[in-house]
């Protein structure tokens, strides 16, 4: 199935939510230029430009919406839209915040997204796709058009992929060797890495260890199957589980939970 790239929108208009959050927001945008944080926004976003920790120098935020009963789709794979548009314009404005949006071969085959901040004033990331075994064919928009793109592959082949720059790396185990890929953004200067999703790419990058921050949404929904929001091993007890310090965020008529991790990864993960 052919998955042909529509033209981009024209972007919000700067203020479209009104002069005090434009202010804000342009404050947050001053950040990447090493402006001091302020403003209303600042709590919840001033955290991603703190000195990276970890010894590839990047900071990693992952990023899901989820249902009340922690589903991000129905059991037919639907999630449009779980999260409102308060949840839609913080999804872009991670990505005018990052270096770097990074989605699993899943997303792309599901919904063919963009990944650009078309619902706000900000630039457009570098898209990084991980895609092992080079299954996703060239007629996504991703490969098309649109701002600079990684196809990061474990399998030999082209050095491009449609409009793409392909980034071959090692698997560790049956996946892509996520330190590895780490390593090789920031040698590129794509040290702000935002995870989008699917919640399996999510829940890898929280089992290698590799998530700095998480920020999820949860919104008044209920569904009562589908599919989990994060997918790791199986836990014997409580105590197996991951706990962790959180902040809540209101981004009415949901809520975002701002999670701090620094890299640690569940009791059941190896």
């Amino acid at each position: 199935m052919n998955h042909p790239a529509a033209p981009p929108p024209a972007k919000a208009p700067p203020g479209n939510a009104g002069p005090a959050e434009a202010a804000a927001w342009h404050a947050m945008l001053a950040l990447r230029a090493g402006a001091a944080p302020e403003g209303p926004l600042a709590r919840l976003f001033a955290p991603l430009f703190a000195p990276p920790r970890a010894a590839d120098g990047c900071l990693v935020v992952g990023r899901l919406a989820q249902t009340l009963d922690g589903r991000i789709a129905t059991v037919s794979g639907s999630s449009q839209w779980i999260g409102g548009p308060g949840d839609i314009l913080h999804t872009h404005r991670l990505r005018a915040l990052c270096d770097a949006v990074l989605v699993g071969a899943g997303t792309v085959r599901a919904d063919n997204p963009r990944l650009t901040t078309r619902d706000c004033e900000g630039p457009d990331p570098v898209r990084v796709v991980l895609d092992p075994s080079r299954r996703l064919g060239t007629d996504y928009g991703l490969f098309r058009a649109g701002p600079p793109t990684l196809l990061v592959a474990a399998t030999p082949g082209p050095a491009t992929h449609g409009s793409a720059e392909v980034l071959q790396l090692p698997r560790q185990g049956a996946e892509l060797d996520l330190p590895a890929l780490l390593q090789a953004l920031a040698a590129r200067g794509l040290r702000r890495i935002f995870v989008e999703g699917g919640g399996v790419t999510v829940s890898r990058f929280l089992a290698a260890g590799c998530l700095d921050r998480l920020h999820v949404t949860v919104a008044p929904v209920l569904l009562g199957s589908g599919i989990p929001a994060f997918t790791l091993p199986e836990a014997a007890r409580i105590a197996d589980g991951l706990r962790f310090t959180w902040q809540v965020h209101d981004i009415a008529p949901d809520v975002l939970l701002d999670i701090e991790l620094n890299r640690a990864r569940p009791g059941v993960c190896p």
